[in-house]
Order: structure tokens, then sequence, then C-alpha cells
């Protein structure tokens, strides 16, 4: 062969691969553009400028009510970049309550109250929580806390619990290689990421029942791939940089992986061994609950039900009514920074007996520049999402099913707030 039929032959080869790399399924496309609005098809015509990703996972069951389960794709590729947001949120709380049961001291369990001391430059102790029953922070409040609205501060706190180390170790060992989750988010450098608060477990009379050391991770972490997005951004001084920002040292965490992360909680017999967590059952009880509770339910954060809504993270149901249809909950995790809007969900409907999963992410930054605060969330991204989670809905309402499925162990008993409740609602978190 000569040299320019090999070169040819090469460029064929790796433009070939990288195009592999996406994966759109006919079935999907059409369910999509067949339903599609102006808003919905103007994201679809044009996936690379919005990074949209979307899996929806068909859910079928036998005789003996066994599910099995058939991902449908559009536009997804593993390298794509999203940042995940608070989506990481998710399988922190799993490894938290996980981290929990390899403790096995007697009397520590997820209520239990728990400080953090402040050991290394930058970090924040904490040793109260004024939203919880008890007025103390624990795993069990801050896991309530980073699902429901979705707050920043218990996500912190579950890094550190856990510590950057094993997070990744358990990434790793569950098959998760692309993932990575390495930064907290209260404007850490990298180096004070590896660093962990020291922590410890309160007896009645607050006693130090249990306690573990700050921590630091020794372990490399691979940032060789660089991923930049965007014309401009401002930096933490909030001066405008003509170039793109640079998501290499951020948290990654591919759709797929995202997908199977809560398919592993909420049908743990569903994935190999290693990839599910070690819970018990009252976790999992607690996460279904936390999953698909809504703040108006809730006593403990009390949320101002006008500003967090019963669809406030429910991207696929959030319209302007900001109601959930009654049948309906979705166990789910939302996501939303730099432009990108991300859910996971697995979404029940008890009077139809339906049952799917459905995971997206979306990026509006239609002026390239990050970190302005100006993205089209509520012009482009919700009603996307809105739009998507709706066709796929109404596509699942028409689906025949050869074995009706019973979902009688996703019916959850929720909490009621008490109506004489005085106490001033929570207006404004970070989140």
């Amino acid at each position: 062969m000569n040299r320019s039929l090999l070169l040819f032959a090469l460029l064929f080869y790796f433009g070939k691969a990288s195009i592999a790399q996406e994966r759109t399924d006919k079935s999907l496309r059409e369910i999509l553009t067949k339903a599609g609005n102006d808003n919905l098809n103007q994201v679809l015509r044009n996936p690379d400028q919005y990074r949209v990703q979307i899996i929806y996972t068909e859910i079928n069951r036998d005789k003996h009510n066994k599910p099995s389960f058939k991902n449908h794709y559009f536009h997804y590729d593993p390298k794509l970049y999203f940042n995940p947001a608070s989506t990481v949120k998710l399988p922190l709380a799993f490894m938290a309550l996980e981290k929990l049961n390899t403790i096995q001291q007697k009397g520590i369990d997820k209520h239990t109250p728990v400080v953090f001391d402040s050991s290394n430059v930058g970090q924040k102790p904490l040793h109260t929580d004024a939203s919880a029953a008890g007025g103390l922070p624990s795993i069990a409040h801050f896991i309530r806390r980073a699902l429901l609205i979705s707050e920043n501060d218990p996500y912190n706190r579950l890094y550190q619990f856990v510590g950057q180390q094993e997070i990744n170790r358990s990434l790793r060992r569950r098959g998760y290689g692309g993932s990575r989750i390495v930064r907290q988010f209260a404007g850490y450098t990298t180096e004070q990421n590896r660093h962990t608060n020291a922590f410890r477990f309160l007896n009645a009379d607050g006693s130090t029942r249990y306690s573990q050391p700050s921590l630091y991770n020794p372990d490399p972490i691979d940032f060789s791939e660089e991923i930049k997005l965007g014309n401009a951004h401002f930096d933490s001084r909030d001066s405008l940089v003509n170039g793109p920002f640079d998501f290499t040292g951020h948290n990654k965490l591919p759709l797929e992986d995202l997908q199977q992360l809560l398919q592993s909680v909420m049908f743990p017999a569903s994935v190999p061994k290693k990839q599910r967590f070690n819970l018990t059952p009252d976790d999992y009880d607690f996460l279904y609950r936390y999953l698909s509770q809504y703040p108006s339910e809730t006593p403990y954060p009390k949320y101002d039900t006008t500003e967090f809504y019963d669809s406030y993270v429910k991207f696929f149901f959030r319209d302007s009514t900001h109601r959930m249809p009654e049948q309906v909950r979705v166990f789910n995790k939302v996501g939303w920074s730099y432009g990108f809007l991300t859910d996971v969900s697995y979404v029940v409907d008890f009077e139809n007996q339906v049952e799917y999963m459905l995971t997206a992410t979306v990026y509006v930054n239609s002026d390239g520049v990050l970190n302005d605060g100006k993205y089209e969330y509520d012009t482009v991204g919700y009603p996307f999402l809105y739009n998507v989670g709706q066709i796929i809905y109404k596509h699942e309402l028409g689906r025949e099913r050869k074995h009706k499925p019973d979902l009688s162990a996703f019916k959850i008993k929720y909490e009621k707030r008490d109506p004489q409740d005085t106490r001033p609602v929570l207006t404004e978190v970070d989140n």
C-alpha cells in the first residue's frame, strides 16, 4: 500500500472510530421527533450545539414480576463531557449509607448526630443544624437535604464523611472507570479537595461515641484528558477571561454511569453484584422515600413550598403549574450548573401500572460565556426536558405489556406536615 492510500486508510479508521462513539437509536429518534414541538425539535436538530444526550430505559416484567431493561439512546457519547453538577449527590448518598454499615459501631446509624471539625486551611466546622428535628446534623438529614431540593453543603459533608479516596475507589470497583468525583461545592483547590474534615458521632450527652481524623487522598487522579468549553468565562475574581472554561479537574459522570447508579439502587438484583451497594432494607426504604418525596410533604427541613414546589426537582414533569400528577411518583436526582441541566429518573404511574427510566442532559449557553449566570434554562432547557419527559411518559402509557408490573415495592408511606407547625419556612438555601 502506498503512502497516500495508507494515510487515507488511517484517517478513515480513526474518523470512523470517533464517529462510532455517538449512539442514536432509530426508535427513540422517531418517538421524539414524531411527537415533538418547536422547542424540542430545535434541540434535536442541533445535538452537538446543545450537547444533548438521552437514555430511555424500557422496563418489562415477566410472569414472576422480574424486570428486564432495554436502553434506547439519542446522541449518547461517553466521551462527550457534561458537567454533572448536583447529580453527584446521588452516589454520595449511597456511599455514605454503605460506609455507615461498614463502621458497625453499636449505637451508630444514619440518624446518630455527627459533627465536623475544621482540620485544614479553608475548611469549615459544623456542629448544629437548625433545619433538623433535634437541631443536630446527621447523615440521614444530609441525604434528605441533598435529595429533596439539592442543597450543596450536605453534599460537601457526605463527601467529607466518605472521603475522596474511597469515593473514587468505590466508583472504580463498581466498573465506573470513566467517572470521578473529586470536588466539593465549596470553592476549594484541587489539593484542598484531597483533604477531608475530621468528624465525630455523638452520644446523647454530647460525648464522642466514634471519631475519624482528617484524611488525605494520596491516590493519583487522571486529569490527562483536557476538557475546555465555551468562548469566554468569568474567573473566581469575576473578571472576564477571553478563553474557554477549564473543566479538566471537575467532576465527571457519563450519562450511562448515572443511569446505572440509580438502577443499582432501585433494582439491585438487576445489576452485577460488584455494582450493588451494601445497604440494609431500611436504607433502601429511606432512599426511596427521599428520592420521591415532595418538599410539601416534608416537616424537616420545612421548605417554603411556593419557592420549592412539588415538581421543583422533577424536570421531566416540571411545567408552569408546578404540580405533579397524583398517580405518578418520580425517584430521581437532578443537577444544574454552567448551563447544563441533567435528570436521572425512575418513573412510576401506579394507576396505569407504568414504569420506566429516563436520563437526559442538555447544555443551554448560546453566548458561549461560562460563569456569567446567563443561561437559557427557562426558555430552552427546562421546556426541552419537560417535553422529552412528557413524550416518553405518553409513549409508555400507550405501550403494550405482556405482563403488568406489580409496583407495590415502590409505594411509600410519605411524611406529612403538621398544619399547626408555626416554625418559619426556609426560603433561601445554597443549591
